[in-house]
């Protein structure tokens, strides 16, 4: 990010925060990240009522980006909207939706303190802290979320369900399968057992769709800022959850089946304390199962963009050989759920 790119981005701020003048320094690429750029600056604000230095992120998109990642403008405003409604949210600051200073859409956000490194929350307890307390406040956050129902200002672009919120995402995965160069027979299967046990109850919710540990930072064990809205959507509230207690997503860690993280019981706990009503925790291993395939298309298609050439990455490359690990927990999973387990 040159000099130039970060006058422009100044002078964006200044006005949204309303400030007599704004100075970028400091600005150094983030780590993490395969479908989105972060950049990390510091800013001093003159006047205004954020007057001061701040940490603060720009986000905008990679060189290569995924098909069901939503715009930044959607991303920003979403991140509003969960920000407003009290969640634990990098406060978003200002949105450049038409490209004119970096050569394509961003947004501006605080920068939260702490690791989001999944490896390092999921086996160091000096840094996670009291994990059951975390699963709690990970179910009271999310439940924060959820509390916004549409329709709602600004967020009418946002991917809504065409029917129920499973019958949108098998619509998705069996699209996401045919544009695969190779077939992926287990997948298949997955997607076709996810249509015919298709839960009868489903509500809609403003979901995060990427809920889950290495999207959000821990500080001291505790929970500083809820990060990736890029797959935010109407949904169903148990996708958020299903996502979260996927195995994929708990970094071997599987005795804590809430992320690596801690027991189902404290993330119900502390959603239930916020919503006020449970949902249907019985239905959580059916939104695993919907979860793991899930990651696994992404996955594919992940690994696909590097042996494509579009973005060359050993962590895409990576990612790609991961899927066929994926595909062994949809079979153990149905196996089990199938066999009157959980």
């Amino acid at each position: 990010m040159d000099g130039t790119q970060l006058s422009g981005i100044a002078e964006g701020l200044k006005t949204a925060l309303g400030a007599e003048r704004v100075i970028l320094q400091d600005a150094s690429p983030l780590a993490g990240g395969a479908i989105q750029e972060n950049w990390g600056v510091t800013a001093t604000v003159e006047g205004g009522g954020h007057a001061g230095t701040h940490g603060l992120v720009v986000r905008t998109d990679a060189p290569s980006s995924l098909s069901m990642s939503i715009g930044k403008d959607l991303e920003f405003k979403a991140m509003r909207a969960a920000f407003e409604a009290g969640m634990m949210v990098p406060e978003p600051l200002y949105n450049e939706p038409t490209g004119r200073v970096l050569g394509k859409p961003f947004f501006v956000m605080r920068r939260a303190t702490g690791t989001a490194n999944p490896r390092t929350l999921t086996r160091d307890d000096a840094v996670a802290g009291d994990r059951g307390a975390l699963a709690n406040t990970l179910g009271r956050e999310i439940a924060k979320l959820h509390s916004i129902k549409p329709p709602q200002d600004g967020l009418a672009d946002l991917l809504a369900p065409n029917g129920t919120p499973v019958a949108r995402r098998i619509g998705e995965f069996r699209a996401l399968l045919d544009a695969l160069p190779d077939p992926a027979p287990v997948l298949e299967w997955g997607t076709r057992w996810l249509s015919l046990n298709e839960p009868s109850s489903q509500s809609v919710a403003l979901c995060h769709g990427d809920y889950r540990t290495g999207n959000y930072m821990v500080d001291g064990g505790v929970l500083t800022g809820v990060l990736d809205w890029e797959f935010a959507s109407w949904s169903d509230p148990l996708e958020d959850i299903g996502w979260l207690c996927a195995r994929c997503w708990r970094f071997g860690a599987d005795d804590r089946p809430v992320g690596g993280i801690g027991p189902r019981e404290d993330l119900y706990a502390g959603y239930e304390a916020e919503a006020g009503s449970p949902l249907n925790w019985d239905l959580v291993p059916y939104w695993e199962v919907l979860a793991t395939v899930r990651w696994a298309i992404i996955a594919r298609h992940q690994g696909q963009r590097h042996l494509s050439g579009a973005q060359s990455s050993l962590e895409l490359a990576l990612t790609g050989r991961k899927a066929a690990e994926m595909e062994l927990d949809v079979l153990t999973q149905i196996r089990r759920i199938d066999a009157g387990g959980a």
